[in-house]
């Protein structure tokens, strides 16, 4: 079973258990997602992965929102990251700042796949100074011989 299979069973059952109790709604993703967008946070803000795996982001709330890596906050060698596709922190901050580029609209989703072990800190461009940001930890626990 997929992690993102597993999670949208797991959370079903336990909105459903909690149903009744006052919960305002699930921290983890219900959908075809793994990270996805309140107003002001990712859900969940950490993740832990293989190497190899592909993450996938929806933008669950009406606030326009980015997914930014911090450029000197990702392992060397890896990939970086951003929706719009920019190559660089600064490119990526750019774009938003001259018209919203890279801006992620309620349903829309961005999808990266991480290949170097470590932790991949990343934020919301608009959303930055009242703390959206998350880490997306990819720890390879293939056996060693």
């Amino acid at each position: 079973m997929n992690r993102r299979t597993f999670l949208a069973t797991g959370v079903g059952l336990a909105t459903t258990a909690l149903a009744g109790c006052g919960a305002q709604g699930s921290a983890e993703p219900t959908g075809d997602f793994d990270v996805g967008m309140s107003t002001d946070a990712f859900r969940p803000a950490t993740l832990t992965v293989e190497p190899g795996e592909t993450v996938v982001w929806q933008n669950t709330s009406k606030q326009g929102h980015t997914v930014t890596a911090y450029e000197d906050e990702i392992p060397a060698g890896a990939e970086y990251f951003a929706t719009g596709g920019f190559d660089s922190q600064s490119a990526a901050e750019a774009a938003w700042i001259d018209g919203t580029g890279g801006r992620l609209a309620q349903g829309d989703t961005y999808e990266h796949t991480f290949e170097v072990p470590g932790e991949y800190n990343y934020f919301c461009i608009p959303h930055e100074t009242v703390g959206m940001a998350g880490v997306v930890t990819v720890v390879d626990s293939t056996p060693t011989e």
